[in-house]
């Protein structure tokens, strides 16, 4: 049996036509299991379905399931029908599912997965050739959702240059109108940051941005920006940055990061607030907590201290050749004197580094000295300390 599929101009448009020529209901779903369309839904739809359209995504039980299965890692694999049986615990009933999955152009790279599409079994059994038919909306799928990938809508290209993404010089007045946000200040501008599964990141922000403020904007550049407009409470943004990394960490076990620059005082600042969110996430995102909510001026030091390290990085002339013999001397008689004196600087007292170190006080005055007589330094020197602290920093 062929079935013409083509005619579907949309997700939700496929869907309907596979549910009509599969027998059953369908969800076509992103990688991550959101639901990005779905076909009529009769009284045979299951809880599973209901939760996933409702929610926008499977529940989490299911999916933990799925894993435990691997079905999810069949779909990575190959273009295959797969059917899932029913699991009456959950009240579920049997499914097939097929990989959306976008070829290389020369074949040269394995397949891009662009989602699934699932069809929930109904009040009678899939139609015989639903399976050849998952396979043709398969192919579909990856054309209109590659379309929609890669040409980005004007809406897209505005609010990249609100953040100063595609040069300055943005059209503040044209901006606000296109994007229905207030056109004057202050707002507030935030950037998120995950350790892994940045891919998700952008799609469940501005879900959750949205519901905060409907005029929210977001973009997602791997790092994930939102302007928040008619915002000066720091209050209340913060407490809502927070609630949301910890329930990324809580429920996708997904470490976020979030820096926030309020209040900016109008749409045309919007770009610099985006780099100076940047400073700080990119100064402060190896040290950060789980879950942690910071701005510039309460991170001020660490960034200032990163991008100094960075500077110094960046010039091989202004390191000090006299922490090699440092080096040298710890190589040769396994002496740890770098250690003990980034301990004694860091506490400043002899007692108090000893003791982090595990070692007599007079050990420590032993290596201190040593440290003094193989590099030359007098740590009894402000000048020669603060040197020797920020070099040791690198």
């Amino acid at each position: 049996m062929r079935v013409q599929l083509d005619g579907a101009t949309d997700l939700f448009g496929l869907a309907q036509l596979v549910a009509q020529h599969a027998g059953g209901m369908v969800s076509i779903e992103d990688p991550e299991s959101h639901v990005l369309a779905y076909s009529a839904s009769g009284d045979a739809a299951d809880p599973l379905r209901i939760r996933s359209i409702l929610g926008r995504e499977g529940p989490l039980e299911y999916l933990r399931v799925l894993r435990e299965w691997g079905v999810f890692d069949r779909l990575r694999r190959a273009d295959e029908v797969i059917d899932v049986p029913a699991h009456p615990e959950l009240d579920i009933k049997r499914r097939l599912v097929i990989g959306i999955r976008q070829p290389s152009a020369d074949g040269s790279l394995a397949p891009r997965v662009l989602g699934a599409i699932w069809l929930q079994q109904g009040d009678r059994d899939f139609e015989p050739g639903a399976a050849e038919v998952l396979r043709g909306a398969s192919a579909i799928a990856a054309r209109i959702i590659t379309r929609i990938l890669d040409a980005p809508s004007t809406e897209a290209l505005m609010v990249q240059r609100l953040f100063g993404v595609r040069g300055e010089g943005v059209d503040i007045p044209s901006v606000a109108g296109a994007l229905h946000i207030p056109l004057g200040g202050p707002v507030a501008v935030l950037g998120f940051a995950a350790d892994r599964g940045a891919d998700a990141l952008g799609g469940l922000i501005r879900l959750h941005a949205s519901a905060f403020r409907r005029d929210s904007v977001t973009m997602d550049l791997g790092r994930v920006y939102v302007l928040l407009p008619g915002f000066r409470s720091e209050r209340a943004v913060t407490a809502w940055a927070r609630q949301l990394v910890e329930r990324f960490e809580r429920d996708r076990a997904m470490p976020v990061h979030a820096a926030i620059a309020i209040p900016v005082g109008e749409l045309g600042a919007v770009a610099a607030a985006r780099r100076e969110v940047d400073r700080v996430l990119d100064s402060t995102s190896g040290s950060f907590a789980r879950g942690q909510v910071t701005t510039l001026a309460e991170s001020r030091t660490a960034v200032l201290l990163g991008e100094i390290l960075d500077l110094l990085r960046g010039n091989p002339e202004l390191r000090d050749p006299r922490l090699d013999a440092l080096d040298a001397y710890d190589n040769e008689h396994a002496a740890n004197l770098r250690a003990s004196v980034r301990a004694y600087l860091r506490t400043g007292d002899v007692r108090s580094a000893a003791r982090d170190l595990r070692i007599h006080p007079n050990t420590l005055r032993y290596r201190i000295r040593r440290v003094e007589q193989v590099t030359g330094m007098s740590l009894a020197d402000p000048h020669d300390r603060l040197l020797l602290e920020v070099q040791l920093a690198l």
